[in-house]
């Protein structure tokens, strides 16, 4: 049985990044805190803890004083710096270079027209979409899907944004909805802020997974980004299935398999992924498997 890890698959960029800071900071031996998992993977927020790094929520931070704190890859709103600022904590930036400049865009566009509906196309609740609206001053209006796109008011100035991990077909679908329908009377511009390393993971990862007989999905289970691109293997390939860890592997998934493909989302490590293949070939005998 052949195995293949898709090198497409694994952490995004802004994610290599923030990890990269965690561990640096960490070698120092200074003690160092992180604002909500820094990564939607729990190995590896279990590797990291075992290195130092520990994680707190915005409650947590409230009591915190003069400590050094890492800001993860999604962002967070204005008011998280303030509160650093007023508790003298050292924040470690480590927001994605992508998702920073959505939110001075965001933030430019709620300033230039007040009036007007900020929407954001994205998770409600999401780490990074709570970073978004709080560029202005949490009025913009969250819709997660197509269906949201009646929350809208059409007579009135729309300007849409979105998560940067989220469909491209399902953005321009809502685009088109409202340039069909909106009033003659308003104005309406698009943005689209997906962010095209995530994005083009859609069409690899479907043409990956076409290829093989079996596929594992490897990813942690709140990953937005990881149920999106998970659905996609499922819908090229019913027998793909999702696990978060090796031990999760069952053996009758490969009966009659020849093949099998190794995936995951822009929150699953490589190494997870060698991993789940470790696994496969010390605990499946070639009996097994057929």
């Amino acid at each position: 049985m052949q195995i293949e890890i898709d090198h497409g698959s694994g952490f995004c960029f802004g994610v290599t990044t923030a990890i990269k800071k965690a561990e640096e900071e960490l070698a120092t031996g200074e003690a160092l805190y992180c604002l909500g998992d820094i990564v939607h993977n729990a190995i590896e927020v279990e590797r990291l803890h075992h290195q130092g790094l520990a994680t707190i929520n915005h409650e947590q931070l409230a009591h915190l004083r003069q400590a050094k704190v890492l800001l993860r890859a999604h962002g967070e709103p204005p008011e998280t710096y303030a509160l650093a600022r007023q508790n003298d904590i050292d924040i470690i930036d480590a927001t994605c270079p992508v998702v920073l400049q959505l939110q001075r865009r965001i933030k430019r566009q709620w300033e230039a027209t007040p009036d007007a509906q900020i929407v954001i196309f994205g998770k409600q609740g999401h780490a990074e979409v709570l970073g978004l609206v709080g560029q202005t001053q949490n009025t913009a209006i969250v819709i997660e899907s197509f269906d949201d796109v009646r929350k809208l008011d059409l007579h009135r100035d729309i300007y849409l944004f979105s998560q940067t991990t989220k469909s491209l077909d399902e953005f321009h679908r809502i685009i088109d909805y409202i340039q069909e329908h909106i009033s003659p009377h308003a104005t309406f511009r698009s943005f689209d802020t997906i962010c095209r390393q995530v994005a083009n993971r859609m069409p690899n990862i479907a043409a990956f997974a076409r290829r093989h007989d079996v596929i594992l999905f490897v990813s942690g289970r709140k990953s937005s980004n990881g149920k999106v691109l998970f659905h996609q293997c499922l819908y090229v390939n019913p027998n793909s299935h999702q696990i978060e860890r090796p031990e999760e592997i069952q053996p009758e998934w490969f009966k009659g398999a020849e093949t099998v493909g190794i995936c995951g989302a822009t929150s699953t490590p490589l190494w997870l992924m060698e991993q789940c293949r470790d696994y496969i070939q010390k605990n499946l005998s070639k009996e097994e498997a057929i």
